[in-house]
């Protein structure tokens, strides 16, 4: 079966002019909106093919605004190259995703004595298609899994569709599982903001102009 590893995104396709940063049509450039962090975990997005193009994609965002993130843009990775990845610098690893139901999957839980610090994998992609890269990249299964319980009502509940109830948006959810990792959740706040503005925005430049009438 082939394999698709790439440590940056591909590039954009030819067309309208591009903001060389973030890569959207330069009437949709969100670099505005990117805040400067210092994650102490670092954040590691494997992103599907079909969501890199994505404009109303947050997992963009995230990469703009986080010290610490890497995006690899693919479905189904060497594994000999996931699996460095995964524990490069000696990091522990852990996975964003929910228990498997009817499998009992190894939860995380804080290292005891252990000062090393983390790597958050996140999988960017809808419900079904993460599936299946979980079910490509047998290094992902083996993971820890960190889930999220109860999460706040989602910024993106009117942008996009969710298929579960629990689902977030890629940046929801990753900053979930950050600010859940590390002592100083505050520090997210000033993005969660951004998102929500940058959404707001999207949202009136879509919204359908009143019609006029002819008297």
């Amino acid at each position: 079966m082939p394999t698709d590893l790439s440590l940056e995104a591909s590039p954009p396709p030819a067309g309208r002019p591009r903001c060389p940063r973030c890569e959207l049509p330069t009437p949709s450039c969100l670099c505005r909106w990117a805040q400067a962090i210092d994650n102490p975990v670092e954040l590691l997005l494997l992103q599907h093919p079909q969501e890199q193009q994505q404009a109303k994609g947050s997992a963009r965002l995230l990469r703009l605004s986080l010290a610490r993130c890497r995006l690899w843009v693919g479905e189904q990775f060497d594994p000999a190259a996931l699996q460095a990845a995964l524990h490069q610098d000696g990091r522990h690893a852990l996975l964003l995703y929910p228990p498997t139901p009817g499998q009992t999957e190894p939860m995380f839980e804080p290292p005891a004595n252990d000062d090393r610090p983390l790597r958050l994998v996140v999988i960017d992609a809808t419900w079904r298609k993460s599936r299946k890269m979980l079910w490509l990249n047998p290094a992902l299964q083996a993971l820890p899994r960190l889930a999220l319980h109860e999460p706040p009502p989602s910024r993106y509940a009117d942008h996009r569709k969710a298929e579960r109830d629990e689902q977030r948006s890629t940046l929801e959810a990753a900053v979930l599982a950050l600010q859940t990792l590390e002592t100083q959740a505050e520090r997210y706040e000033p993005l969660l903001q951004a998102f929500s503005a940058w959404l707001n925005e999207r949202q009136e430049r879509v919204q359908p102009r009143p019609s006029m009438r002819l008297r």
